[in-house]
């Protein structure tokens, strides 16, 4: 006796676009974890310890060690920090995968806001879970004022919360236009 299994096909007016979610910007975050490691990488295999150098004015690479979060927050103490950082990171990670897999691809500006916070997210974790350490080297200054040092992974993550704001301010002024 042949047993015919009947497969359910989606109907054919159903959109492509409302299917697929915005976890099909994941290739940026990897594209930046890739980009964001090779580049530590190379700083660590170049340049010793606090080692710089000059790119053009106000621009110089630098290496240093981040023991703590932005603008080196908490580096001062005893290392619980590096655990509690690592937590956060991966938390908010999962929290942007959720909100990535329930986007529309549609929503293209919000998940690619996603995508980047997402893959500076992972990228100093990285750092964190290997070294106990963020690894930057990117050193903006005016005079003897520096910026604090960052890298390709901090890169991400500020445009990706500044594009998250932008789409938030524009989103409310559209919604105040249509009222």
């Amino acid at each position: 006796m042949v047993t015919v299994r009947s497969v359910v096909l989606p109907k054919a007016n159903v959109d492509l676009n409302k299917r697929l979610s915005g976890l099909q910007f994941l290739w940026l975050s990897l594209v930046l974890i890739v980009l964001d490691q090779l580049t530590k990488q190379w700083v660590i295999r170049v340049f010793d310890l606090y080692e710089s150098i000059e790119i053009m004015p106000y621009l110089n690479f630098t290496y240093v060690r981040n023991f703590g979060a932005a603008f080196s927050f908490l580096s001062d103490q005893d290392g619980w920090q590096r655990w509690m950082f690592t937590l956060l990171a991966l938390a908010v990670s999962v929290i942007l995968l959720v909100w990535l897999r329930r986007n529309p691809v549609g929503l293209w500006r919000q998940n690619f806001a996603f995508s980047l916070i997402l893959a500076g997210a992972i990228g100093n974790v990285i750092d964190r879970l290997i070294y106990g350490y963020v690894i930057d080297f990117i050193d903006v200054y005016v005079d003897n004022w520096h910026w604090p040092a960052f890298n390709v992974a901090d890169m991400a993550i500020t445009v990706g919360a500044v594009l998250m704001l932008l789409e938030a301010f524009f989103e409310q002024r559209q919604e105040h236009r249509n009222d």
